[in-house]
């Protein structure tokens, strides 16, 4: 009766422990029941034999699996225990500290962009002469292009949606304006011998006395500042965009709930 039932099952069902867990066909299990039967003095043991479930049923059921750990278990930077000095606090840096660094962060990225990109966006071609200095022609074009790359990108940015290609995109523009700061300075000062010394002579009817202060060596530290700031932020701010290229919206985005794959 045992033998009739597993008879009755697919192909591709049963393995015989022992034999190099290879998959059998009925006719080769029935011939191993019967030499079990003679090796053991019990006909029709089965004591050796177990079932398995269908390959392709395990293969799905493990996709599957992992589909749903990554839409809601996905962590960006594990914190295993065993690797921290302090493991209770791996919970705290999975469930507070990453969540609020990634989605605030990625706020401020949004944020700056959007602020920066708003004047430009009510004035689309004043950046023609600044992206045809820099080789980027039509500058009637690019000026509007980049103008909304920066505005709306950093909109997405913010609400994390399509996060990668946007933030690599403006990855990519800040990049150029970082380099731009660097190989166009402010220059050394705004006055020159002659302008210090008329500064001297009559500045106090002129200038306040903050002004005075800031232009009494021409301006040179004055500049070397302004050029400082502007490289240090442009410097920041590319990171933060290719950050976010680099490893999607994160936590509290648009992108982890509305999509199963990530872009």
């Amino acid at each position: 009766m045992l033998l009739k039932q597993t008879l009755q099952k697919p192909l591709n069902t049963v393995r015989i422990v022992g034999i190099k867990s290879r998959v059998v066909t009925p006719g080769f299990f029935a011939f191993a029941v019967i030499l079990t039967g003679i090796l053991t003095d019990r006909p029709g043991s089965l004591t050796c034999v177990k079932s398995f479930p269908r390959q392709s049923d395990k293969v799905s059921a493990l996709r599957q699996d992992r589909e749903v750990t990554k839409m809601v278990e996905h962590v960006v930077f594990e914190n295993a225990k065993e690797e921290l000095v302090i493991p209770a606090l791996a919970p705290v840096y999975d469930k507070l500290a990453q969540p609020m660094a990634w989605s605030i962060f990625r706020l401020a990225v949004g944020g700056m962009l959007v602020i920066e990109g708003w004047p430009k966006i009510i004035a689309p071609l004043a950046q023609v002469g600044f992206v045809e200095n820099i080789g980027m022609y039509p500058g009637w074009f690019w000026s509007p292009f980049l103008a909304a790359l920066q505005f709306f990108g950093g909109m997405l940015i913010a609400a994390g949606l399509f996060t990668r290609p946007v933030a690599l995109a403006n990855g990519v523009m800040l990049a150029m304006t970082l380099w731009f700061h660097v190989t166009h300075p402010y220059g050394e000062a705004f006055l020159t011998p002659a302008g210090i010394e008329a500064l001297k002579a009559t500045g106090q009817q002129l200038f306040t006395p903050q002004a005075l202060m800031r232009l009494k060596d021409g301006g040179h530290v004055f500049l070397e500042q302004v050029q400082g700031k502007a490289e240090l932020a442009s410097l920041f701010w590319t990171g933060g965009a290719f950050l976010y290229a680099a490893f999607g919206g994160g936590y509290l985005s648009l992108d982890r709930l509305l999509f199963r794959k990530h872009f």
